[in-house]
């Protein structure tokens, strides 16, 4: 038998299973099948970026049919998110290959999985990235997985590359278990959203090589990447009949050569999508739009929100005014946003407002529209949200509605970028003098950080060889490290050059289709002839005064519930003399904030009131007028019987006008200030270190502590805004310690 015709059965043999996935009318691609060939025949390692719906997902599992059935071990598939692993295991059954997961949802039935892949019954496993960094699954599970694997994939491969709009540490991992995989095994890496530098940096890690950092990004004219989520395909919502119409193959995708690495890339082009812009002057306004508009989107799809609290101060409105809606965010507990997906997939629901969460791991072919009140920092990340919509349908509606708050949104998540050099080397020092691993939590202690950048940065620096993560924590290898100072500069420049691409993407009056193409260096980016501005008919900024109003009224209710601290934070034993939980004699009840930074009702004129350069100014009537409906909705067990503020140094006269305002309207006698001692202490970021700071830095006197136990009541504590809860928590402390039965706290402001 010649090479061509076994080259020809093997063809016919991925025909067959691709119609098992996709369908009678399916048949495979071009760029497909070169894939497919590469890693079945070739054994090579494939990079394949190609747009959302073309059908990535069917790559690897016919190459797994493929492979399974000629002796191959199952295919390792590392997922990000757990209802894309749904997703993927759905559209495997469908082809008759059984597909298992191990993720931190089914630790129970790890056993079992593990069993059934000894016993060759699983033909793909999928697994989180997380787990390449658990200890037990790293050192035991997964050498014997690696070394038995017929094929690895790495989904939405884009996460690799800090360059990427979606970086996460726990994916770098993946150069070092691909460096040690046996010869011969193949590798498949795949993405929707990688520009030009991406697609390198992944393709030179997929390849061994070292990884490049040019000072200009290539190809691209304005520059893309940052954000937060990725995206998936199922085959089955867009059978794949080869390359669009009028393109040939060496148009549809330019087949590179990266060290070895076989890259695959096609044209972005969406058919089915219809973009547009609406900019309306304020979120009530923008709120309101989407109220009135809602009903006139085709079928069920996504409204996005940059923040958990925009989410479901969005999803309330809609409710009110009677649309079946549900919030969705990664604080949403895990049963809860299964079932809103599927809810959202049987249409169930108009729509979910969700933030970034959604963006992975979601597929309904028939998605009719997404709407993202206020903007994506990147037109990378734009993209890639909404690819979720219009791959089984004709057309698919895309706006934009952004906002003049985005830029202080996008502002905050940068403010989580990789630590500085000393706060790193401080880290590295403890480790080393520690002697022992350290647990996360006992370290954050020693470190200012708060938990979720102090994780990310130790997830860097295993990666970088600098630490390692062992059974009880995180030890110093003691190999030399370097701070890349540069290559963290030239990242964080790139996010900055990604937010004023996305300024001019609201901006253009020429082709939006294509501006975002562009922004993923996509050699045919041309006028798609369907946006607003290839048109020339855009839709109406306008709404009614009912529906302004009604918006305004929803996203201005005053007051916000904030919960007390309940337990010391560990590591201050020693010093402070506390630990475990508080006790009740010292607890404050459930308090109030009249609004949350991150909301899009109050947080604007939060954000202003707190901003850096903002001067101190006696509170604003209409905001003062919020605060006491705050105290008349607020169901107390007993009215509050005096009132206290906690002193402050930057904003004494706001606090000040605060307290004493509220005193006079709910005729209770105010008491006077918790007064400020000590020098001025920078703004600590975790627990421990910021309780050490406010630990002795306000005073209680001899004559404010007689009142308070003369008032016989509970007392109204008021401060300007509530960040950690341990400025709080040590004022109640000292007013119960002088006989306060019980203490409200009262500010303006929590973060989110």
């Amino acid at each position: 038998m010649t090479d061509a015709t076994t080259t020809d059965a093997l063809r016919d043999d991925a025909e067959r299973c691709l119609r098992g996935l996709a369908g009678p009318a399916a048949r495979l691609r071009d760029d497909q099948w070169t894939a497919i060939r590469a890693l079945v025949v070739e054994r090579r390692r494939a990079l394949v970026v190609q747009r959302t719906g073309w059908g990535k997902s069917a790559v690897y599992f016919v190459a797994t049919r493929l492979l399974r059935d000629r002796g191959a071990g199952p295919t390792v598939i590392v997922s990000p998110l757990l209802a894309l692993m749904r997703n993927q295991i759905d559209a495997a059954e469908r082809a008759g290959i059984r597909a298992r997961t191990v993720n931190s949802a089914n630790t129970d039935t790890w056993d079992a999985v593990f069993a059934e892949v000894e016993a060759g019954e699983v033909d793909v496993l999928l697994v989180s990235p997380e787990r390449l960094n658990n200890p037990d699954f790293r050192d035991q599970v997964l050498p014997k997985l690696a070394a038995g694997a017929g094929l690895v994939v790495v989904d939405e491969a884009h996460c690799i590359s800090d360059w990427g709009h979606d970086f996460r540490p726990d994916y770098r991992r993946l150069r070092t278990l691909l460096a040690d995989l046996p010869p011969g095994i193949p590798v498949l890496a795949t993405t929707a959203t990688a520009n030009a530098r991406v697609t390198q940096d992944v393709a030179e890690q997929l390849s061994g090589a070292r990884p490049t950092t040019p000072d200009t990004p290539p190809l691209a004219t304005t520059n893309p990447p940052a954000a937060e989520a990725p995206t998936t395909d199922r085959p089955a919502a867009e059978a794949p009949t080869g390359p669009p119409a009028g393109a040939s193959v060496a148009e549809s995708a330019s087949a590179l050569a990266s060290e070895g690495t076989l890259v695959l890339r096609g044209p972005l082009q969406r058919d089915s999508l219809h973009l547009s812009v609406v900019e309306l002057p304020s979120a009530d306004q923008r709120v309101a739009w989407l109220g009135e508009q809602l009903d006139a989107l085709p079928g069920s799809g996504i409204v996005y929100t940059l923040t958990v609290a925009a989410a479901h101060e969005i999803a309330g409105y809609l409710r009110d005014r009677g649309y079946a809606v549900a919030a969705y965010s990664g604080q949403t507990d895990p049963d809860e946003r299964l079932q809103a997906e599927r809810d959202l997939l049987d249409n169930k629901l108009k729509a979910l407002i969700a933030t970034s969460a959604l963006g992975m791991g979601f597929d309904k072919p028939d998605l009719g529209f997404i709407v993202h009140v206020g903007a994506p920092q990147s037109p990378v990340a734009y993209y890639q949200q909404i690819g979720r919509a219009g791959r089984g349908v004709d057309r698919a509606e895309v706006i934009l509605l952004p906002g003049r708050e985005d830029r202080e949104i996008w502002a905050y998540f940068a403010g989580l970028a990789f630590p500085p050099e000393p706060v790193v080397r401080t880290t590295l020092d403890v480790l080393s003098a520690a002697g022992r691993p350290l647990s996360t939590s006992a370290l954050e202690p020693m470190v200012d950080l708060g938990r979720s950048r102090l994780e990310m940065m130790l997830k860097v620096l295993d990666v970088d060889g600098a630490v390692h993560r062992v059974k009880g924590g995180w030890e110093a290898t003691g190999r030399p490290w370097a701070y890349d100072r540069a290559r963290y500069q030239r990242v964080a420049a790139e996010r900055e050059r990604e937010q004023r691409a996305m300024l001019d993407y609201i901006a253009t009056t020429g082709c939006r289709e294509e501006f975002l193409r562009r922004q993923l260096d996509d050699p045919s980016a041309a006028p798609c002839g369907r946006c607003d501005n290839c048109t020339g008919v855009h839709r109406p900024a306008e709404v009614s005064a009912e529906g302004a109003a009604g918006a305004r009224d929803r996203l201005h209710r005053p007051g916000v519930d904030v919960q007390p601290r309940r337990m010391w934070p560990t590591g201050v034993k020693d010093d402070l003399g506390v630990s475990g939980r508080i006790p009740a004699t010292d607890q404050a009840e459930e308090g109030r904030v009249l609004g949350r930074l991150t909301d899009i009702g109050w947080g604007n004129r939060l954000r202003a009131l707190f901003a850096d350069q903002a001067p101190d100014t006696d509170v604003s009537p209409d905001m003062f007028d919020a605060m006491v409906k705050v105290l008349a909705a607020w169901d107390w067990n007993t009215r509050p019987a005096a009132v206290v503020s906690v002193g402050s140094r930057r904003r004494p006269r706001l606090v000040g006008s605060l307290a004493t305002r509220l005193a006079e309207i709910g005729r209770l006698p105010y008491l006077g200030e918790l007064t400020p001692v000590g020098e001025p202490t920078p703004r600590r970021h975790n627990s421990a270190q910021r309780l050490r700071t406010v630990w002795g830095s306000l005073a209680l006197s001899d004559e404010l502590a007689a009142a308070i136990a003369q008032a016989g009541g509970p007392i109204l504590l008021v401060d300007d805004r509530i960040d950690t809860g341990w400025t709080m928590t040590v004022a109640t402390r000292l007013l119960r310690q002088a006989g306060a039965p019980a203490v409200l706290p009262l500010a303006l402001a929590v973060p989110s």
